[in-house]
């Protein structure tokens, strides 16, 4: 019985993953289970209803991928979607990551200044302060 229902709520995963597919651009593949092959996740049925266009960035390409099609270091194209598995993307990551972050920090407290009156103002009434004030 479990089994069962194991393969239904994974069927039903599976369908509403592909739904998804069909209306965005790109997906970044990011599951692994350390020791072991990377999960197949994005299959060869759910790449051939996405956009022309889109990008599949696989994190898990060393360890196998998370979609059909991966291979290390190389871009494959299939229907017009882009596969991308990178080797060392982890080893990338902490540069783009700081400065990502750093420039996301800079504009957070750029919209709590001033420029004309040359002062701090914390305007409540907009959208980003409001949604990140603590109360």
């Amino acid at each position: 019985m479990l089994k069962r229902l194991l393969k239904i709520l994974k069927k039903k995963q599976e369908e509403l993953l592909t739904e998804t597919l069909k209306k965005i651009d790109i997906v970044i593949c990011t599951a692994l289970i350390p020791g072991k092959k990377a999960p197949l996740i994005i299959k060869e049925n759910m790449i051939e209803v996405m956009q022309s266009g889109s990008v599949i960035y696989d994190l898990a390409a060393i360890q196998g991928g998370n979609s059909a099609f991966t291979e290390i270091d190389k871009i494959i194209e299939k229907n017009g979607v882009k596969i991308m598995g990178d080797r060392n993307i982890l080893n990338k990551l902490p540069t783009s990551s700081s400065n990502l972050y750093a420039k996301n920090v800079f504009n957070f407290v750029l919209n709590l200044y001033d420029k004309e009156n040359k002062k701090i103002n914390i305007n409540l009434e907009d959208e980003i302060i409001l949604k990140t004030k603590v109360n």
